[in-house]
């Protein structure tokens, strides 16, 4: 059984440091020395990830066994910190073999220099020398598919940075083991269409085809005694409204704990499921409005439509950041320069406002031709917010669209029945629109509370995919 959870955890990191045997004999105790500089910058960071320090790598056996242990024990990243100059000739085969996202820390124990300063000094804090051999190394073996920071190792844009790639490693470590179930597919929906081996070749889930028979027999499963104690909680959480129907909310919360075994059995971490394929099926009486809601809200990724791209982007948006939603632009308000974000009832609640309550709403619904889904609605919480997309152009070249704006503080809209709410593009709503519609960007988003480019755009560059900021 999957425990989703798992994406919470902090990203475990592996550090090899580097240095060579030569200085220990002018000066000796400089390894322990150095060492303890190194296990310094672990405790540093310590509330940004676990950081594994085994030893300083002294010359080409230790790096290769340090760097192939990592390899090995599934971490999600290494740091490269020079503890000294190191040739770094001695790191190409250990590279060659490394699977793990890399970042190159330039950084030293002391970060001033002072006139005090003797040989030993320089020799302690020489370390930007063989950053700079190292780097060259990185690039000669593997390109440009690593990241770097030149900082005072005590600061915070030190800290900042490393925490930013270690959740981008993290999530790129997870799309590589990511499992995307699909049911159905929209009929003739383009802009999320994939080849779904190059997908997995380049962005690294498995996406499978999956029967909604299986989703069925798992709602079969459900007691009465597990749907009583749901629809507790649901009632805790939302201000369900008097008017519905009782057994609607029973059938809502069978189908979410149906859904749930099943993406638990199927070792799932995301879905897709087309609201046509409910109807067709014959066996079911509503579209899994509130089964999406709570499953994105507990960490799985999920789109509309068979969109597995999409899924997949905010399964690996929870890694991230807390709390990816997904949406679309639903229309454009030109007095605001924002854009109205929705879509058919699915969102993850826990973006919503925190001075309103989340309805859940006995909520009319044309699309999918079958009972009312109860549906959560709600506004999301003003302030800075993400939004990116995942364009598949042809072959294996991938785009991540991202653009930057405000979740405004606007009025409620008493007739939609659905998440919404207004975002604002940083670059204005005409330059936004023009450059998303050029660069290709489809009509599905994945959206985060906060500024979260940096983190998408190493997820980017460990992925070899491209990074258009619009």
């Amino acid at each position: 059984m999957k425990n989703n959870n798992l994406n919470k955890d902090k990203p475990v990191i592996g550090v090899l440091g580097i240095m060579q045997e030569l200085y220990d004999k002018s000066l000796p105790g400089i390894t322990q020395r150095q060492e303890k500089f190194a296990r310094k910058v672990c405790d540093q960071l310590s509330d940004v990830g676990d950081f594994i320090f085994p030893r300083a790598a002294r010359n080409r056996d230790d790096i290769e066994e340090i760097l192939g242990d990592f390899n090995h024990s599934g971490l999600d990243g290494v740091m490269i910190v020079m503890l000294t100059y190191g040739p770094a000739m001695r790191t190409i085969r250990a590279l060659q073999k490394n699977n793990l996202p890399i970042l190159l820390a330039n950084i030293q124990p002391v970060s001033e220099i002072t006139t005090d300063w003797d040989m030993a000094d320089l020799t302690y804090n020489q370390g930007i020398h063989g950053a700079q051999d190292m780097a060259n190394a990185i690039l000669r073996t593997i390109g440009e598919r690593y990241d770097v920071i030149s900082a005072d190792w005590k600061s915070e844009e030190f800290k900042s940075h490393v925490d930013k790639w270690a959740r981008a490693a993290k999530a790129a470590g997870a799309l590589s083991r990511m499992r995307v179930a699909a049911i159905g597919k929209m009929h003739g929906m383009g802009d999320t269409l994939s080849d779904e081996a190059a997908f997995t070749r380049v962005i690294g889930p498995e996406v499978n085809r999956e029967y909604i028979g299986e989703v069925y027999r798992c709602m079969e499963a459900v007691t009465d005694e597990a749907i009583e104690k749901q629809i507790n909680i649901e009632r805790e959480r939302f201000h369900a409204d008097a008017t519905m129907p009782i057994e609607n909310f029973r059938y809502a919360v069978r189908m979410y704990l149906g859904f749930k075994a099943f993406l638990e059995q199927g070792n799932y971490d995301a879905f897709s499921a087309h609201f046509d394929v409910f109807k067709g099926d014959g066996r079911f009486e509503q579209i899994p409005m509130l089964a999406a809601s709570n499953l994105m809200a507990e960490g799985y990724g999920y789109a509309a439509e068979g969109d597995t791209n999409t899924a997949s982007m905010v399964a690996a948006g929870h890694i991230i950041a807390d709390n990816a939603h997904f949406t679309e632009m639903y229309a454009m308000d030109f007095k605001r320069q924002s854009m109205l974000m929705s879509h058919m009832g699915e969102g993850n609640w826990k973006i919503a406002r925190k001075d309103r309550p989340v309805r859940l709403a006995d909520r009319e619904l044309g699309i999918g031709d079958l009972d009312n889904p109860p549906t959560t609605v709600f506004m999301a919480e003003p302030g800075p917010a993400t939004m990116i997309s995942l364009v598949h152009l042809a072959g294996e070249h991938f785009r991540l669209v991202v653009t930057l704006g405000r979740i405004l503080d606007s009025e409620e809209y008493p007739y939609i029945e659905m998440p919404h709410f207004h975002f604002k593009p940083d670059t204005g709503l005409s330059k936004c629109n023009d450059g998303w519609l050029k660069a290709g960007g489809t009509h599905h988003q994945v959206l985060h509370p906060g500024d979260q480019r940096e983190k998408w755009r190493i997820l980017c560059n460990i992925l070899n995919i491209e990074f258009v900021e619009v």
